[in-house]
């Protein structure tokens, strides 16, 4: 399925019921006090996340969700059904904001977490709270208040643990197919990657992570240039950032240039981004001989001034993919450790 990670939906909360206007009538009591009922609460709208979606797509054919009314108040003192609440289901990652004051209203992160977009009007009280010493017949009563409405924008942002960075034809698509059970499109053209893909990547049992592949960017992306942009905010939730490069790429450029070039969309988009652990991996070694494959990779590596871990690997001929999945695995398993051994010293 195409994945859909943003769209806008209104969405409008219940009245609140009116309160009642009535008076107690019972046999022998021809003078009852009033006993008009509060009108119930309107429903309120909640947005909830559900861990088996992935996708952002059903909203693209219902974009208007509406709670219940409250029921208005009645005599002998009876109150008015509250309205129905409406839940809206989401995937885990979505971002809430508000179109009309471009505020975050919730990051939604976790299966089962819920939040309040839309609250319910106050149902309205009944004549009996107006009863006095100096009116006691009293024709009072209060409508209900109108419940919330709001337009808002879900962004979807995947959590995954690994991002894949990249210039188009990178083999970046290449590369997770090698290492996970996801089929990403691969062609011998750019773009063949229209919407972000996710793989699992399983280094032994009960050990294993998520990897994103997000379409190649190119110089301008953070600017709207191709089609890299609409998918960078997929890549901020991730720890580990993996960069793709050619060896040598097949329109003649220098690896190192497009290496800085996504340097440069990363700050522009995002500089936290450029604080993420990254790693560089030489794709596609397989096009040169080794020898030749090797020196590259060092004048590479040498003219970047490269600090961070990198590797010499070709996605198509899975040489070296291996190891390089050991050892994020192992970066992970140290982050992990280090979180919980700081969340303990708290």
């Amino acid at each position: 399925m195409k994945l859909v990670d943003e769209v806008e939906i209104t969405v409008t909360a219940g009245n609140g019921g009116n309160g009642c206007v009535g008076f107690r009538r019972e046999k022998f009591i021809p003078l009852g006090g009033p006993d008009g009922g509060d009108g119930g609460d309107g429903g309120s709208v909640l947005i909830v996340t559900d861990e088996n979606l992935n996708t952002l797509v059903d909203f693209r054919h219902q974009t208007m969700f509406r709670a219940g009314r409250g029921e208005n108040g009645m005599g002998r003192q009876m109150y008015g059904k509250g309205g129905e609440d409406k839940v809206i289901v989401v995937p885990v990652g979505t971002v809430v904001h508000n179109v009309m004051t471009d505020e975050v209203i919730g990051d939604l992160t976790e299966h089962g977490q819920s939040l309040l977009v839309a609250r319910g009007g106050k149902g309205g009280l009944g004549n009996m709270h107006f009863k006095s010493s100096t009116n006691r017949s009293p024709r009072q009563s209060t409508t209900g208040e109108a419940g919330e409405e709001r337009t808002l924008r879900l962004e979807l942002k995947l959590l995954a643990d690994i991002g894949l960075l990249g210039f188009p034809n990178a083999g970046k698509s290449t590369l997770i197919r090698a290492v996970s059970a996801a089929t990403p499109k691969v062609a011998d053209y750019p773009f063949t990657t229209l919407y972000p893909n996710l793989g699992v990547v399983s280094v032994e049992p009960a050990r294993s992570f998520v990897i994103a592949d997000i379409p190649g960017l190119i110089e301008g992306a953070a600017d709207g240039a191709g089609l890299g942009a609409l998918f960078l905010r997929h890549i901020q939730r991730t720890r580990l950032l993996l960069h793709l490069v050619e060896i040598a790429p097949l329109d003649g450029s220098d690896a190192v240039d497009q290496v800085r070039a996504i340097e440069r969309e990363l700050e522009k988009f995002d500089a936290a981004l450029l604080d993420k652990p990254r790693w560089l991996l030489i794709n596609k070694a397989d096009t040169l001989l080794p020898e030749e494959a090797e020196s590259e990779a060092a004048r590479i590596i040498e003219t970047l001034g490269w600090t961070a871990p990198w590797f010499l690997i070709s996605g198509l001929a899975h040489d070296g993919t291996r190891e390089v999945m050991l050892k994020v695995q192992s970066a992970l398993d140290d982050m992990d450790r280090e979180a919980r051994e700081a969340a303990d010293a708290v």
